[in-house]
């Protein structure tokens, strides 16, 4: 046996053996002191001299001398006397197989001895190139039909390295330190906590003591790990979960809604004109009549009379089901509206607002004094000299949204508002300076008169056309004066229509117009729609007098004094008969 672990006999047979094909390390025994010629240009070593047969072979040339015939013997001999496979070769070849790789790459030199030694002049040996396949770089290259050298393939084994070259496998490293991150995370601290645990009981505990800290037992680590996962996890499904129900609800759910007709508990709830559905769910929503919007809407229109729903204040309670909500809408019961009749003074209207939010009397008309330009009113509407009242004629008769809770300024905006969005549909400001007016506020002043002194609605139109007549520059009928007892009372504050002729003359308000020519400073009270229309479109009859001849509800119109004179008689015999 060798140093290589087998002897000089055949190679192994099978190709994948590793040690296919190895030729005692480059054709040559590895000799002590010697460097094996491995993977490059084998060296050589001078060689013995030749025994006296080669002698004898060189000088006779009949014989087959190596010397006549100038090139390498071995060129000569058959196919079947190499054995690629290292068998046994004549000739001694166990010799010249050391030899064999110089000898390829120099030129065959003669024996200078003898007659027949090999001459200077000799051809040199044929010079094999290198096989490229030949990891070793000294074997001749295979023959056609043999097997190819498996070491110089892609996939081929590794060669195995010579025996002075082979080196002790490196120990593993048992300092190495995976690093603060990487030692504290959970998944490299607890990942294999039951394997290598005998392993890590050494090196681990070193580096924790080295680090001079105590390592955590991994198997909590694993689970702290396990319970932060399961606890997103959880945390995303109840997620998607949830707003999956909410989208069902959403689109295909019903509507939260309250049962019943509520807890008790009054609510006073105002709807704002033009309000629809919507407006109206949203407003109940937010006191908390209803429970949601959608809930209402669906009752409304479930409901024949739905769309008949009011503007105004209504009483309800709150937590009630939207039908029974509809229900108490419809019915005048829940109303909490506050009707102003047509020719409502300021005063009498302060008195009401007083009375149905519950505050002390004179709280709104001292509000409407003090902050008057706060509240509204148009620029038309402002700066007048000598007005009683700069709210008069703005409060609009209509029914307003007026309950406990509101305060005065919010419910005399709400009037002030309503009274300028109707002024500005009949359009006062264009239309004043084509019936001989100063502007609106005069038209709005003829109208407040019309609306005083007129007893039914057939009566406006001409009493309108008495208001026009007696302003005019030629009248001599009354010399420009109004003379209305409307005016009078308004200064009073008084409805009296028996006044006496010394009374009325004695007093010179600005408001009297028995005693001021012209028209008063300002509306001596709220006009309707069909007064303000007809002081927008007066008769043109000629009418300049009226007497209310039953005192109350009846008033007849005169062109004449004659005529006058005849119903003021007509009036005062209904005044003594009653």
């Amino acid at each position: 046996m060798t140093e290589y672990g087998r002897g000089q006999g055949s190679e192994p047979w099978h190709p994948e053996d590793p040690l296919y094909g190895d030729g005692g390390w480059g054709g040559q025994q590895a000799d002590d002191g010697r460097q094996p010629p491995y993977g490059g240009q084998p060296q050589y070593y001078p060689q013995q001299p030749q025994q006296s047969s080669y002698g004898e072979w060189g000088g006779d040339a009949a014989a087959g001398g190596y010397g006549e015939q100038g090139y390498d013997p071995y060129a000569q001999q058959p196919a079947h006397s190499y054995d690629p496979y290292g068998a046994q070769q004549p000739y001694g070849q166990q010799q010249y197989g050391q030899q064999y790789a110089a000898q390829a790459q120099q030129p065959s030199q003669g024996y200078g001895q003898g007659d027949g030694g090999y001459g200077t002049g000799s051809h040199p040996s044929a010079q094999y190139p290198t096989d490229p396949s030949d990891p070793y770089n000294q074997q001749a290259a295979p023959y056609p039909g043999e097997q190819p050298d498996f070491y110089g393939t892609p996939e081929a084994y590794p060669p195995p390295r010579p025996p002075g070259r082979r080196t002790e496998p490196e120990p593993p490293r048992t300092d190495w330190d995976p690093g603060t991150d990487e030692d504290q995370h959970a998944f490299f601290a607890g990942a294999n906590g039951d394997d290598g645990g005998a392993d890590e009981g050494g090196a681990g505990r070193g580096r924790a003591d080295r680090r001079g800290r105590t390592e955590k037992p991994r198997g909590r680590r694993n689970g702290c790990a396990c319970l932060v996962v399961a606890l997103v996890l959880g945390g995303g499904v109840a997620g998607v979960g949830y707003f999956g129900y909410q989208f069902y609800q959403d689109r295909f759910g019903a509507a939260p809604d309250f049962a019943g007709d509520g807890n008790g508990q009054q609510v006073t709830v105002t709807i704002p004109k033009g309000a629809g559905g919507s407006d109206i769910g949203q407003e109940l929503k937010r006191v908390g009549v209803v429970k949601s919007v959608d809930a209402f809407i669906s009752a409304q229109q479930s409901n024949p009379q739905g769309k008949s729903i009011q503007d105004g204040v209504y009483t309800l309670q709150k937590q009630m089901s939207a039908a029974s909500a509809v229900e108490l809408l419809l019915s005048p019961k829940s109303r909490s509206n506050l009707i102003i009749a047509e020719g409502k003074r300021n005063a009498d209207v302060y008195k009401l607002i007083d009375k149905r939010l519950e505050v002390a009397d004179g709280t709104t008309a001292k509000v409407a004094k003090d902050q008057y330009k706060s509240l509204g009113l148009p620029t038309w509407a402002l700066n007048h000299a000598k007005v009683k009242d700069p709210l008069e004629g703005f409060l609009y008769p209509s029914s307003y949204s007026v309950a406990k809770g509101q305060k005065p300024a919010d419910v005399l905006k709400q009037m002030v508002a309503r009274a300028d969005e109707q002024y500005a549909k009949l359009g006062l400001e264009q239309k004043a300076k084509g019936l001989g007016l100063d502007g609106p506020w005069e038209l709005l002043t003829v109208a407040s008169l019309v609306q005083a002194e007129g007893k039914t609605h057939a009566d406006f139109r001409m009493m309108s056309e008495v208001v026009y007549n007696r302003l005019k520059p030629d009248n001599t009928e009354t010399n420009r004066l109004l003379q209305f007892d409307s005016s009078y009372n308004y200064l009073k504050g008084q409805s009296n229509i028996h006044i006496r002729q010394g009374e009325i003359l004695k007093n010179k308000d600005p408001y009297n117009t028995y005693t001021n020519t012209g028209l008063p400073p300002g509306p001596i009270g709220n006009p309707g729609d069909e007064a303000l229309q007809a002081a927008l479109d007066p008769t043109t009859d000629g009418w300049i007098y009226f007497v209310a001849t039953d005192g109350m509800n009846k008033t007849e119109f005169a062109k004449n004094y004659a005529d006058f004179q005849k119903l003021k008689d007509k009036f005062d015999a209904s005044s003594t008969g009653n």
